[in-house]
């Protein structure tokens, strides 16, 4: 997705023998996308990858349906009262709002997966918001912590091993793929000088060649229904890898945010797109400089996208009563805007230091039962001094 890469051993081409010493043959697995068309990586195994037994499995989660709610509302959800589990990354997705492009769900785990998983629905964003630890992939280990946003492409197989203490993910399933806007790259594929990241940012796979963990059972999830598999050696015995399909890490605080003469809209801060979709980062910044700038966002009718945002840290000027793990949503169809108040106070700030995660969906999204249970029912009336 951001560059091509290699580790460790590789033919010098495409589909030609790969050897060990001993002269044993090993088989290459090409990950592709969009059938053969789009980016590729091809991984380099001591087994065939594909000899595998189907198992029934009691891995996966649920809660991907309609909460069924009243009337066309703003609304607010407090994720910070959801429980912690003593479950797996792999069991404890908990869906809060979906669409046909995106589910976005929140994550609290208390244990490390038991099982290595591949997700064949879509592309998977995790932002962490309390927590860290590794992700253990195929192609390498990745370690994350907080702030950081974990990007896992489809199919890749992987297992999260979180680190002690309390877990708190924001989770966004792209069921059309996640891509760096195309504003942000030039004519080759690079990211241009004007983007608000660079290359160097991302964290890309430590490979540690083919490894071992005692562990057999592989779950995938296709149509939302979870699948499971077993085989005989070792899935992660890669000793090689060449490709653009990676999983990478991302730390919000990279993201160089925007200034403008008067307020810039949210495409400015536009981190990553996903059929549907943008991925905004609001990260602490200097405020508008025009002398008569008004700071706070105005108030506005986006007639073409649902509004989701998932707040982390800092003051938020244009809203009172969230708090870290707030999160609003805000429908299309209806203006929206600050709580009242807000927009005159904002006059002759200088900064801010917001930290919040934003979603534009084009689709409308769909609150799910576990989101309607920690619903603040005073959140649509908040906005009437």
């Amino acid at each position: 997705m951001i560059e091509r890469l290699v580790h460790g051993l590789v033919p010098k081409k495409h589909h030609l023998q790969l050897r060990d010493a001993a002269g044993h043959l090993h088989f290459e697995h090409c990950i592709t996308q969009e059938g053969f068309d789009a980016p590729y990586t091809i991984a380099y195994h001591r087994h065939a990858p594909h000899r595998q037994l189907g198992i029934d499995t009691t891995h996966g989660w649920s809660g991907r349906e309609a909460a069924g709610l009243p009337g066309l509302r703003k609304r607010h959800f407090l994720s910070q009262n959801l429980e912690a589990t003593k479950k797996s990354p792999l069991d404890a997705r908990v869906p809060m709002l979906f669409n046909a492009d995106v589910t976005l769900s929140i994550v609290k785990p208390g244990a490390e997966d038991a099982a290595y998983f591949s997700n064949a629905d879509g592309d998977d964003l995790f932002y962490v918001h309390q927590g860290g630890g590794t992700v253990r992939t195929l192609l390498g280990d990745l370690t994350f912590g907080e702030g950081d946003y974990v990007f896992l492409p489809r199919g890749i197989l992987h297992r999260f091993i979180p680190s002690a203490g309390p877990q708190w993910w924001l989770n966004i399933e792209c069921r059309g793929g996640l891509f760096v806007p195309k504003q942000w790259r030039n004519q080759v594929g690079q990211l241009r000088m004007d983007a608000p990241y660079c290359h160097r940012d991302f964290k890309t796979p430590t490979f540690v060649g083919p490894l071992d963990e005692g562990l057999r059972e592989t779950v995938v999830k296709r149509a939302d229904v979870f699948h499971g598999f077993t085989q005989k050696e070792s899935p992660l015995d890669v000793v090689g890898w060449d490709g653009s399909v990676y999983p990478w890490v991302f730390n919000i605080l990279d993201f160089q945010p925007r200034v403008g003469l008067t307020h810039l809209p949210p495409t400015w801060h536009g981190t990553f797109a996903a059929r549907g979709a943008l991925v905004c980062s609001f990260v602490p910044r200097p405020t508008d400089f025009h002398p008569e700038a008004i700071p706070c966002p105005y108030p506005h009718s986006s007639v073409d996208v649902d509004e989701f945002i998932f707040y982390c840290k800092g003051n938020f000027t244009s809203r009172r009563g969230v708090s870290p793990g707030s999160m609003s949503y805000h429908p299309a169809g209806i203006p929206h805007g600050p709580h009242p108040g807000a927009y005159e106070a904002s006059i002759g700030t200088r900064d801010t230091s917001e930290l919040a995660v934003m979603l534009d969906c084009f689709l409308p999204l769909v609150p799910t039962p576990a989101a309607a249970a920690l619903e603040d029912a005073d959140y649509q009336r908040s906005f009437v001094p």
